[in-house]
This record gives C-alpha cells, structure tokens and sequence, in this order.
C-alpha cells in the first residue's frame, strides 16, 4: 500500500504543472495557491475526528515550524515565482535534485542506510529525468530560464527539508494530522500575501474554479495525505526515488490532455526513469528482508 500511495501522490503532483498553467490565465499564482490551502484546510477541519493519533514530545514545534516554513509556505512562494520565468519542462528537470538532496539528508541527518542497490537505481533514474529534459524542445514560455531554474532549485530544498522533518515527526502523528498542520499553516501564511499581491477575484469562470477545487482537494490533501501515509511507512531515502516519476508523469497528462506527442529518445528515457525506479525498490525489498 505505501507504494501504491506513492505513485498516486507523485502522479496527483505532475497534474500539478498543467492545471496550474490553465488558472494562472485568470487568477495571480499567490491567490491560486491562498485557495488551494483554503480549500484543503476546511476539508481537513471538518474531517477532524478522523486525524488519528498526536503525540506531542518537546521541541515538536520546532520540527512543525521547518515542515510548515519549506513546504507548504516557502517552497510554494519558490515554485510559483519560477514559472514564470522557466518552462514546466525545465522546471521538472530541476525537481530531479530532490531525490539526491533527500537520500544525502536522509543519510546524514536521519542516520538511515541507503544501499548500492538504492544509490544504482536513484542514478538510473536520475540520468533518465535529465536526458528526458534535454530531449523536449525549447519553451516560448521561459523568458529567464536561469533565474526561474534556481528558483525551482530553492524550493527543492525547501522539500528536502519539509521531508527530513515529516520523516521525524510521522512516528508520533498520522499522516492527516501532519497534512492539516500543513493546510493550515500554508492558509495562514498565504492569505496576507494574496491579499497584498493582487485584488480579490472575481467572475471567474467554471474551468478556473473547478482547478483550484482540484488543486485543494486533489493535490494538497490528496496528494500530501498519500505522501505522508508513505513517508510514515517507508525509509525517507526509498520514498525520495518516487520524485523522478512526476516528470514522467508530467509528460504523459500532456500526451493526452494536450495532445502533445513522446519523440523516440524521450520514450527511452522514460523507460530508463520507471527501470530506475524498480531497481530501487526491489534493492530495498531485498536487503530489507535478509536483513530481517
């Protein structure tokens, strides 16, 4: 089940890419993500007797201020600023740092053992999600790719930290408790900012509306709650490999929501990034249960 929570969540984040440029035609990217948050937080309100378990230890908030701050907060500010200067496209090929910076936390910080079998596979992957990259075409729609991929670069950080931190906190709170810390905390923070940013929304039309309805419940619960279901149940390092999925996921939704076509090069290295994929997992599995 972790796993199946994975793919979901990694395929609910690629959808991210396109609904997010079809709304920003009609409303500003703070205001977009202030109701994304909104939305997902008053879901999480009224389900809060399904929660599940908390149990606060000292220095918790400390732990619960990083989570918040990187991700939903900082990463977000990060993420939407940089589309606006870069492609989807590119902006995907920088996501592909986050399983590095996530694995060398995870080894570093949470003391977990990442095998050659993990290392071998997370490399596969990894070549396979750049040579996906370098094999799109250029973007119109990148006015200043080198501002808007270390801008993507800043918010992968932001998600190397939000999930270190979730890893150490998911022993002692579900995973809805640790999503509606984060919905919360995203509407608190973004509310002032839309409201600064741009005037309140008005008269938007039905495809704009339904968008930040998915993006709330769709993405932010759906995908974060699957997240952090895995999170609590797999080593942070095996769930990292997962990111390089979006990207081919990415390409896929656009294969057949935008009838946009895979060249034969780009079908081998999404070949090379699902085969990188299993030769993780199947590493994993493997030294888990001679180590058992």
């Amino acid at each position: 089940m972790p796993l199946v929570a994975l793919v979901l969540a990694m395929a609910l984040w690629a959808s991210t890419f396109v609904v997010l440029k079809v709304v920003f035609v009609e409303v500003s990217p703070l205001w977009v993500i202030c109701a994304r948050m909104w939305i997902a937080a008053i879901a999480l309100l009224a389900m809060k007797r399904f929660w599940g378990k908390a149990h606060y230890q000292k220095g918790d908030w400390r732990l619960f201020a990083a989570m918040s701050l990187a991700e939903p907060c900082l990463y977000f500010v990060f993420e939407a600023k940089a589309l606006l200067y870069t492609s989807a496209g590119q902006a995907g090929m920088v996501t592909a740092v986050l399983p590095l910076l996530t694995v060398g936390g995870a080894v570093l910080v949470l003391k977990e053992k990442a095998s050659p079998r993990l290392w071998l596979g997370l490399a596969m992957a990894l070549v396979g999600v750049l040579w996906l990259s370098a094999a799109g075409t250029v973007s119109a729609d990148a006015p200043n790719p080198l501002l808007g991929n270390s801008l993507e670069f800043a918010a992968m950080v932001c998600a190397a930290i939000y999930s270190l931190s979730l890893k150490k906190l998911s022993d002692r709170y579900s995973p809805l408790w640790l999503t509606a810390i984060q919905a919360i905390s995203g509407s608190l923070f973004f509310l002032p900012m839309a409201l600064l940013s741009a005037p309140v929304p008005s008269g938007l039309s039905s495809q704009a509306l339904l968008s930040m309805l998915y993006l709330g419940l769709g993405v932010t619960l759906g995908a974060y709650g699957l997240y952090n279901f895995a999170m609590a149940r797999l080593p942070a390092a095996r769930v990292a490999v997962f990111v390089n999925l979006i990207p081919l996921f990415s390409l896929v939704m656009a294969m057949v929501l935008l009838d946009e076509r895979l060249s034969p090069s780009q079908l081998l290295a999404s070949s090379l990034v699902l085969l990188g994929v299993m030769v993780s997992q199947q590493g994993a599995a493997r030294d888990e249960k001679n180590a058992a």
